[in-house]
């Protein structure tokens, strides 16, 4: 016997079952929103997973393509590894859901969430998070939940909740946040220049919005909840730690760890570590907690100087920014490459331009988007932290911080239209110390104009932290967090935009969530630092886009045909086009609207094939003069082809001002001629003269 929850949500019915399928699981939310269905299931190990000192936590975002009504693409007909989408969609599901399982919990937990039917109009992301909460919520893993997610989207103005499809497509801004009943947890958001206040506005909405969703899913644990079942609690002995905080004192330690260079610290901290490995080296109770109670004795000095004597480790104030620097230029032969430096953070972005037939497809669930033309990516190598392990791939870390960067250059790019490229930048770490995924902005931005892409305006980036105390008001916030200030930290807030507004915000926290203060400070730190870092440090690199493409660069002229005329374009089994291609060098792409783009390196030769495709779709007129190539040559005449399919006769008497006893004295096959078209007779064919035209005429094609 299972029960179904409704309640509307945005206009739309939101019903969960519980206890009518994956019985075996310890909490199932079979999802309906709309016509989307998503199976959410909570799972956790019976034992905590021995020798690690860390939550255990896997969240798994299951795109089903039967849930679209499609058959994987490639040879194996089988969903493979999981799209960006769903490697995404699983990190928005973590980062609210991580900090309210207990901290000391070392059992493995999985959320697992298989899309298995989409209605465009309900998005399945926020419908498996919803489904997340309620699972886990109602099982016996011990959660502090329920959450509750919101998408927010903005139309003429206009704020719209869990957007329809037609209401993302026209929307500025597409916002998610997740909340407890009390607090902010998680935001994540896109958006075209959205200014700080507007921001705020939507967040706040978001988050009545799911105080009224948390109330009804509370419902459902009232009813069905499973009670929270006991599990080994993995803490340091009180007393070990103790004895280890009278035998280091609390004053080397602060000396330790406050410094502005992270392989000084390291090498503190290293230090610290063998003298306790060796003081506890025969007592097999406390040995295997050394590691951990140095990095809660490094968090506490962190957090009570910053706290209660407002010092960082590295010395600055709570609003300054580190050292920094910018150039561009860095890589000669790339189309365009940028390096920016924040403190111990590098990153080196190189930018390539390629035709728009090299656009990422995508295969997914989303039917309006099949491709993307802006591609950003992003590696982490070990080496930029100073450790070795093998590289392996990006992870969801890479992917992450990718897309954020991505999503944050998208609402500045040029049109299709105005510039008919793919783009793709690529941001290389050379060292980290916390909050890459900023510097990669600035550094693509750069970049982007470097290579000649007219964007719209300049966008920065930048990450503020926080340090929380006892009560709501008790609080510290941190702009330019470094890695130090991360790990012992409380939030890492990213935040990237112009200066007209945000175009991307990423927020993650380790607490029960943030109150309106702290997010409207963070917003006001981010715009600050984000306009200083633009304008005394980029703009000073580079003020803005050059007026021309890298000369590396592939040039792109488009042109726009009768979409009637793209078969004769093409020709019969493409002989035409490809004709053009081998006699010009060229790459033609050609749009089903009938936009033509033509790429290559030489110009001459791109306008070559240009004049030959307006010649196959444009009728030919008298007057007009065409360099073409001597294809048949008769008694009376030569034939000369004008482009692919068009051929015209020049007469004998028409191949030189000069007497001419025989055609081939005066040409040849194969020979490239211009001629002037001066007659089409009553059948249509065309006659030519070669005599008739002018030098002036010549220097013309």
């Amino acid at each position: 016997m299972y029960k179904t929850f409704s309640m509307e949500l945005a206009g739309r019915t939101l019903s969960v079952d519980i206890g009518r399928v994956a019985a075996q699981a310890n909490g199932a939310a079979f999802m309906h929103y709309g016509d989307t269905v998503v199976l959410s299931t909570a799972v956790s190990s019976d034992a905590p997973r021995d020798g690690v000192d860390f939550f255990p936590l896997t969240v798994e975002y299951e795109e089903k393509m039967y849930s679209v009504g499609k058959i994987p693409g490639g040879f194996n007909k089988r969903e493979g590894k999981a799209s960006e989408h769903a490697t995404l969609a699983s990190r928005v599901i973590d980062r609210p859901m991580r900090p309210l399982f207990p901290k000391d919990y070392r059992n493995d937990v999985t959320l697992s969430n298989l899309i298995m039917s989409v209605d465009p109009d309900c998005n399945p992301d926020v419908v498996a998070m919803l489904g997340c909460s309620i699972a886990t919520s109602i099982s016996d893993i011990p959660f502090d939940g329920p959450i509750s997610a919101t998408m927010v989207g903005r139309v003429n103005g206009e704020l719209c909740f869990n957007p329809t499809e037609e209401q993302r497509l026209a929307s500025d801004l597409a916002l998610t946040v997740a909340s407890t009943a009390e607090k902010v947890i998680m935001i994540e958001a896109g958006a075209s220049e959205v200014p700080e206040d507007v921001m705020y506005d939507a967040i706040m909405a978001a988050h009545e919005m799911n105080r009224k969703v948390i109330a009804f899913i509370q419902t459902i644990v009232d009813e069905c909840g499973k009670p929270k079942k006991a599990y080994e609690s993995h803490v340091i002995p009180e007393d070990m730690y103790q004895d280890m905080v009278n035998f280091i004192t609390p004053e080397a330690m602060e000396e330790a760890v406050f410094t502005d260079e992270k392989a000084v610290r390291d090498a503190n901290i290293k230090a610290i570590t063998e003298k306790l490995n060796e003081r506890y080296a025969e007592n097999e109770e406390w040995l295997p907690f050394v590691g951990e109670a140095v990095y809660k004795f490094q968090k506490m000095t962190v957090r009570k100087m910053i706290l209660k004597d407002h010092k960082r480790p590295d010395g600055r104030a709570m609003n300054q920014i580190r050292p920094l620097a910018a150039e561009v230029d860095v890589l000669p032969r790339t189309h365009g490459s940028a390096m920016f430096t924040r403190g111990q953070t590098q990153i080196i972005d190189a930018c390539t331009l390629a035709p728009l037939s090299e656009a990422q497809k995508i295969d997914g669930l989303d039917r309006k988007v099949t491709s993307k033309r802006y591609m950003h990516h992003y590696n982490f190598p070990s080496w930029s932290v100073g450790e070795t392990k093998p590289s392996r791939g990006p992870g969801r870390r890479e992917i992450g911080h990718g897309a954020l960067a991505e999503r944050a250059l998208i609402p500045v790019l040029p049109t299709v239209e105005d510039f008919p490229y793919a783009i793709r930048c690529v941001s290389e770490t050379m060292e980290s110390n916390g909050s890459t995924s900023m510097a990669s902005t600035c550094a693509s931005c750069m970049a982007l104009m470097a290579a000649g892409v007219p964007i719209k305006t300049m966008v920065g980036g930048i990450s503020v932290g926080l340090v929380t105390g006892e009560t709501d008001d008790d609080y510290v916030v941190l702009t330019d967090i470094q890695g130090l200030e991360d790990f012992f930290g409380d939030m890492d807030f990213k935040v990237t935009g112009t200066h007209d507004g945000i175009t991307a915000i990423q927020m993650d926290i380790k607490i029960h969530g943030l109150t309106p203060a702290i997010i409207k400070e963070a917003l006001a730190r981010t715009r600050e630092a984000r306009l200083y870092i633009m304008d005394e440090v980029m703009a000073k690199a580079i003020p803005g886009p050059r007026p021309e493409i890298s000369k590396w660069a592939p040039k792109i002229v488009s042109i726009t045909i009768d979409p009637a005329k793209i078969g004769d374009v093409i020709g019969k089994q493409g002989k035409v086009i490809n004709s053009i291609i081998e006699e010009t060098g060229v790459q033609i792409d050609i749009e089903d609207d009938g936009t033509v783009s033509v790429c290559g390196t030489d110009m001459d030769m791109i306008n070559k094939a240009i004049r030959i495709i307006e010649t196959i779709v444009n009728d030919v007129e008298v007057g007009q003069i065409f360099r073409g190539k001597v294809v048949r040559i008769m008694n009376f005449g030569a034939f000369v082809s004008l482009c692919p399919g068009k051929d015209g006769l020049v007469h004998i008497s028409k191949l030189s001002n000069k007497r001419v006893p025989t055609v081939e004295s005066a040409v040849k096959l194969g020979d490239e001629v211009v001629v002037k078209v001066v007659e089409i007779d009553k059948m249509g064919r065309v006659n030519l003269s070669i005599k008739d035209v002018t030098e002036e005429e010549k220097a013309t094609v």
